[in-house]
This record gives structure tokens, C-alpha cells and sequence, in this order.
């Protein structure tokens, strides 16, 4: 939420279950649905992100749920050494996993932001580029966004 505050948006987050995004936001007078994504996992000189949802809280059904642009906007993207994307969701390409840091999503970079908390510092076990972490939505949703 930080940075879209940043650039000027009113923020509204849904009250109850939403399922296809975590919050809206008013960018140039026009409501937008964001879906946020944290990640801790870095390969190959590239930081790997899940865009899409198995199950969360609920019994998983065995089948993965993409991030899609008729249920969403953009995907708001924080990753571990503090890097943000502000993503059109149609530009996704529909697969289970993007990979950023390269050319192909240069365009959307925004801001740095701060890096999410390390696995060995005080604050929890959130990054850590050694292990085979996938993210933690909880940064993103609570004040790193």
C-alpha cells in the first residue's frame, strides 16, 4: 500500500473473502483490482513468484487457480531484496509462475521498497535466498505494500 499512497491512490480494501484480489485502488480516477504477491526465492539470477493460489486456508482441490485478468487488474509484486512491480495482470501470459529481475517485466518496475525481514534476523523467518521459501503474503498485505 505504500507505494500506490506514493503515487497518489485512495486504497480500499475488501471487506469479508475476496478471493481474486487483496485490494483496490483508485489510480487517475479509475478503480483498479490488485492482487498481491510476495517472494523469497531467488534462481538463476531471477526471483520466481506463484501467481497463482492452491487452496490457502481452504482443503485444497488439486487444481492450481491462475491469476487472471477478468478477475484482476494488476499484480503488485514485493520481493525479497526490496524490488517492486506494479504488473497489468493481462500481461502475465496466464502460467502458474513468472520470473522477475529480467527484461521481460522491466517496464513495470516501480520503487524499491524495504526488503523483507530475513529468515535469520529478529523479525521472522520470512527471506532467506538459501532455502526454498515461496513468499509470504503477509508482508505485501500488512504494511509492505
Amino acid at each position: 500500500m505504500e507505494w500506490l499512497a506514493s503515487v497518489g491512490a485512495s486504497i480500499y480494501i475488501p471487506v469479508g473473502h475476496s478471493p481474486d484480489y487483496d485490494l483496490i485502488a483508485e489510480l487517475d480516477g479509475k478503480l483498479v483490482r490488485v492482487q498481491a504477491k510476495t517472494s523469497a526465492y531467488f534462481r538463476g539470477d531471477r526471483w520466481e513468484v506463484r501467481v497463482c493460489t492452491r487452496g490457502g486456508n481452504q482443503s485444497w482441490s488439486g487444481v492450481a487457480k491462475k491469476l487472471d485478468a477478468s478477475r484482476c487488474d494488476y499484480a503488485f509484486v514485493l520481493v525479497g531484496d526490496g524490488r517492486r512491480w506494479f504488473i497489468p495482470a493481462d500481461a502475465l501470459g496466464g502460467g502458474s509462475l513468472i520470473r522477475l529481475g529480467g527484461p521481460k517485466y522491466v517496464q513495470f518496475e516501480v520503487a524499491r521498497g524495504r526488503p523483507l525481514p530475513r529468515a535469520d534476523a529478529p523479525e521472522g523467518p520470512l527471506y532467506n535466498r538459501r532455502s526454498n521459501a515461496r513468499g509470504d503474503v503477509r508482508v505485501v498485505k500488512g504494511d509492505g505494500l
